[in-house]
């Protein structure tokens, strides 16, 4: 035990104990709320590093645990050897640098799969669909019912419930503009759209 904290204290884990702290304290703060995990992503670029597809956090969190992790280990297995002092010193240098590489390594290995959990683009949101035409599929569109099809800009459709308060009439078949969404009731607010001004069309 005295060994192992020893080696938490002394080159080269020393180097890499003050940065475990912080990271700790960072994931505490993550659990409780005071942080998010993608706090850093504006500020590093980690995809140069091959360490791409997670938050920064994540992928620095790891390389540090394990560059702590392999220099506590090599260091520990050094203290147990009686080999000069000179030539200890000289493989602490050799443990710092192969733990930084392996860790690295293992880091990239272990981002690929946690990418899944963390997709670079956000789910789709009802709000994509404001802006965009649908067709009306029921018989009326009123302040308390309706429903219509919109395609999205992927090319996906859905039917969605309509809503309109403006006194004019949406019949089957008739082209709607969504323009705005609400919250609380789940529906679309459409007004009528003339196909001749879509510039798409």
């Amino acid at each position: 035990m005295d060994e192992f904290l020893r080696a938490t204290v002394t080159f080269p884990a020393v180097l890499f104990t003050a940065a475990l702290v912080v990271v700790i304290v960072f994931w505490l703060l993550v659990l409780v709320g005071g942080a998010e995990p993608d706090s850093f992503d504006t500020d590093v670029d980690s995809g140069a590093l091959g360490l791409g597809g997670v938050p920064v956090s994540v992928s620095a969190s790891l390389l540090i645990a394990l560059s702590w992790f392999f220099c506590v280990t090599g260091s520990v297995l050094l203290s147990g050897t009686d080999w000069p002092a000179t030539l200890v010193d000289l493989l602490d240098v050799v443990v710092l640098c192969a733990s930084l590489i392996g860790s690295w390594r293992l880091t990239r290995v272990l981002v690929r799969p946690l990418a899944k959990l963390f997709p670079d683009e956000p789910g789709p949101s009802r709000l994509d669909f404001v802006g965009l035409t649908c067709t009306v599929r029921t018989g009326r569109v009123d302040a308390d019912f309706g429903q219509a099809e919109v395609t999205a800009r992927d090319g996906s459709a859905a039917v969605v419930q309509v809503r309109q308060n403006d006194g004019s009439r949406l019949g089957p078949g008739s082209t709607g503009l969504l323009y705005a969404y609400d919250d609380t009731g789940e529906f679309f607010w459409v007004a009528p759209f003339d196909t001749a001004l879509d510039p798409r069309g």
